[in-house]
């Protein structure tokens, strides 16, 4: 009752205006908007390697290179491999910042009251490394401790360098764990999280990443209240100006292997927020997983006519749905987020997520859309 299968053509206009954007061939050889990328160490031992040497960086103002963690010292752990200068030397000679990506134990931190030695020992490594900044993956802050800890940080990481570029990772749905009125003075942008609104921890098949909420969704408590760009960027809007705002985009997405239409309820599933389809959803991404699948091998792609964002289903009706961004919806998301609501860009994870070996076409529709207006 609630997957509603629609043929391309109801969404044909807006699928011809985007392809034909995307195919332009004369693009401007700069970016009018920031377009940050996700690097995660790890993806250079994966198969297809995406390294250094695979980044694009002509097509990025910023790079956000993943990896590093602290505990609760504020001492950093730096896995063995994450050491890459190539990364930043190339990054810098295209005209393109790096900056450290940085994910710990902020509770334990807040604990410990510590957060100048993280600060300290940062400033340490940049300046040994050639970082050009800090980028701050808290997932969630969500208390009145975290509130002004999260503050306070951003707030000495500034007060240390005032040529860092400082950002950090934000929920779609804000939060009282962000006080954006604070944070505001100390960042320069803010990264949207607008994805993993789907997952195994589901108790059905949504959408990963919608550009507009479809009410047809059964779960309407998902990533709400900030639940698609539109309603992210509204939420967002309120507090920070539109140049400090970087709107989310997944190049990965979701497979949910025991359902088969949108929306559908995973058989283990009560109809309750707290039950999840569990290991029946598994993660994928667009380049090495999803790209080979549309509209092949057994598979068809279908349009949410009100998210505006694909889903795959199997041809002869049997269990499998995936949600997930192709170069269409990618390149519209960007649009509208640049163009239509006046963010300052976008950013996405993550960079390898995209690659096939060969092509990056999701980058490729970031970066073309980044430079139309």
């Amino acid at each position: 009752m609630f997957s509603r299968p629609v043929q391309l053509s109801f969404v044909a206009p807006l699928l011809i205006f985007v392809c034909a954007a995307t195919a332009q061939n004369a693009l401007p050889n700069h970016l009018t908007k920031r377009v940050v990328g996700d690097y995660g160490y790890w993806s250079k031992y994966q198969t297809p390697a995406y390294g250094a040497a695979q980044i694009d960086y002509h097509k990025l103002t910023h790079i956000n290179h993943a990896g590093v963690s602290f505990d609760a010292s504020g001492t950093l752990s730096v896995p063995d491999g994450f050491i890459e200068p190539e990364l930043n030397s190339m990054a810098h000679a295209a005209g393109v910042k790096v900056m450290l990506l940085l994910g710990g134990d902020f509770n334990g931190l807040e604990a410990s009251g510590l957060k100048q030695n993280l600060v300290d020992n940062v400033a340490l490594f940049e300046k040994q490394y050639g970082y050009d900044g800090v980028d701050i993956d808290w997932e969630f802050p969500e208390t009145t401790t975290d509130r002004f800890f999260l503050a306070e940080l951003m707030a000495k990481f500034r007060a240390s360098n005032h040529d860092y570029v400082l950002s950090i990772d934000a929920a779609p749905w804000g939060g009282y764990g962000y006080d954006l009125q604070q944070l505001k003075y100390s960042l320069d942008y803010v990264n949207i999280m607008m994805y993993d609104c789907a997952g195994p921890w589901t108790a059905y098949g949504q959408l990963n990443s919608p550009i507009f909420w479809d009410n047809h969704d059964p779960a309407p408590w998902e990533c709400q209240p900030g639940g698609s760009v539109f309603n992210a960027a509204n939420l967002y809007l309120r507090l920070v100006p539109a140049k400090k705002l970087n709107m989310g985009t997944p190049f990965y997405g979701y497979i949910y292997h025991n359902i088969n239409r949108e929306f559908g309820l995973c058989p283990n599933s009560a109809w309750t927020p707290d039950e999840s389809c569990d290991n029946a959803a598994t993660s994928g991404g667009y380049g090495p997983d999803f790209k080979k699948r549309i509209n092949k091998n057994g598979w068809h792609t279908t349009y949410d006519p009100f998210a505006l964002v694909p889903y795959m289903l199997r041809d002869d009706g049997s269990d499998g749905y995936i949600t997930y961004d192709d170069a269409t919806s990618t390149y519209y998301r960007v649009w509208y987020s640049d163009w239509v609501r006046g963010l300052g860009g976008t950013f996405m994870w993550s960079l390898d997520a995209d690659y096939d070996g060969h092509s990056q076409d999701l980058l490729d529709a970031m970066y073309n859309a980044s430079s139309t207006h």
